[in-house]
């Protein structure tokens, strides 16, 4: 809005190629686009595989979910860049299904599943959960301020970084081969550790490489190399492809519908989190723009993505996939093509939707080993985790800011770690503490709201 002054924090204008509401020529548009894709397909479709894997869900109904989380994925970032009335931020942001619900999830529904709960009515209990939880995030986008209020960057930190420390067990898991080894005694054989390590080491490798291109992209080549290395060793399965249809039509709630209470208030809690995340990238991404990164516009941009954060997670439940959540790899996308023009958006949203509808598409991504992908989420679980130190690390900590993490890491740690210490509580406590992300988390709430800041 021309009524407004830029902050002190936008005087240093980046030198764009094309401009927020620039339109470029298709087969410019096409190449930005597909470069965004090759930052964000693998982080998009991961997150459901590794849950499928870890629940022993079938491949037919694997290669469902899969192709799911990109048409929802493609559909939100439609949103995002368009702008449809109240939802979206009006830049150019990807959204893809979030990372911050995996461990809940996954280890929540395995009880279930241990338990003798059916495979498929615990899926139905998950997609409850998802539905129920958007509403919270739909709720958040209205109340913004006071939210941001309660939960500080202090609380925000503590999350996150225990999300990634609790997700670690899940990548090593996976570099060892997963449940299924597990069940089979191949787990951690040399086949799977060649594997997940040559994945690893190639991440490391390209990582230190100076053409920019090859960094953002060095997860993606990395998994295509070990896939190849997979298929020499004979580990690939493209057994999900056999019975799969030419385009996969979307079915609303193809396992039911259901609820538990046990999983609710952990992703209640994420979702609260996930929320204050979309905030920092979207405001990443304003930044980048060119565009204010304060007053009524910027306020208005955080609003609408963030609605369209808890909407499209309404609709992943509804689609039998996973909560999604504004990406913050797009920003390296953009500052590597010059190209911020949200128009580039809505041919990353076609993409997505057509890999989405071809289930050849999630055929190929399911057949890779469980191994090959353990090397490449070790490296997004450590992310997430390095993600939390550097929102702490932003903070003034005092032995107040010091103490609350110490105990909250302690309790969301030790709860992980050894479950058992819930075994005598009431159901309903045990429902609520029984993740160590909810445990930590209420703590660094309660203990931030209860222990007074030190006046400067």
């Amino acid at each position: 809005m021309s009524d407004q002054k830029l902050s002190p924090n936008q005087t240093d204008q980046l030198d764009l190629v094309y401009g927020l509401n620039d339109r470029p020529r298709p087969i410019i548009a096409f190449l930005a686009a597909f470069q965004h894709l090759l930052a964000i397909i693998v982080p998009i479709v991961t997150p459901g595989l590794l849950i499928c894997l870890a629940l022993g869900v079938s491949k037919e109904d694997t290669n469902m979910i899969l192709s799911m989380s990109l048409v929802i994925s493609g559909i939100a970032t439609f949103l995002q860049c368009k702008k449809v009335g109240p939802f979206g931020a009006g830049l150019l942001i990807v959204q893809g299904t979030s990372f911050n619900f995996i461990g809940p999830i996954i280890g929540i529904g395995s009880a279930m599943v241990a338990a003798g709960t059916p495979v498929e009515s615990v899926m139905a209990a998950i997609f409850g959960v998802v539905i129920a939880g958007s509403f919270i995030e739909m709720g958040v986008s209205r109340i913004l301020p006071w939210v941001k209020m309660l939960i500080t960057p202090l609380v925000t930190g503590i999350v996150v970084l225990l999300i990634g420390l609790t997700l670690i067990k899940e990548g090593l898991i996976s570099m060892g081969g997963g449940y299924q080894a597990m069940s089979n005694n191949t787990f951690a054989n040399p086949d799977n550790l060649i594997m997940s390590c040559t994945v690893l080491a190639l991440i490391i490798i390209l990582n230190r490489i100076r053409i920019t291109w090859v960094k953002s992209s060095a997860i993606l080549i990395a998994l295509i190399v070990g896939y190849v290395l997979a298929g020499f060793m004979g580990h690939l399965d493209f057994s999900g492809l056999q019975d799969a249809p030419l385009v996969q039509i979307p079915t609303p709630m193809h396992f039911g519908l259901d609820f538990s209470w046990s999983l609710f208030i952990p992703m209640a809690f994420i979702y609260l989190v996930t929320s204050l995340e979309a905030i920092g990238d979207i405001t990443a991404t304003s930044k980048l723009s060119n565009q204010h990164v304060d007053g009524a516009t910027w306020m208005e941009r955080i609003k609408g993505g963030v609605l369209v954060n808890g909407a499209n997670s309404f609709l992943a439940g509804i689609f039998n996939t996973f909560p999604s959540s504004v990406f913050a790899q797009n920003n390296g996308v953009i500052q590597l093509t010059g190209v911020a023009s949200r128009y580039v958006g809505i041919w990353i949203a076609a993409l997505l939707v057509i890999l989405g509808l071809l289930p050849a598409v999630a055929g190929v991504i399911q057949a890779v080993p469980q191994a090959v992908l353990g090397g490449a989420v070790m490296v997004m679980f450590g992310a997430v985790a390095a993600s939390g130190i550097n929102i702490l690390s932003g903070i003034h900590l005092d032995r107040r800011a010091l103490l609350i993490i110490a105990i909250s890491l302690a309790l969301g740690l030790g709860v992980a770690q050894v479950p058992q210490i819930l075994e005598h509580l009431p159901e309903l406590f045990r429902n609520i503490f029984s993740s160590g992300v909810a445990t930590g988390g209420i703590a660094a709430l309660l203990l931030n709201i209860i222990l007074p800041e030190t006046k400067k």
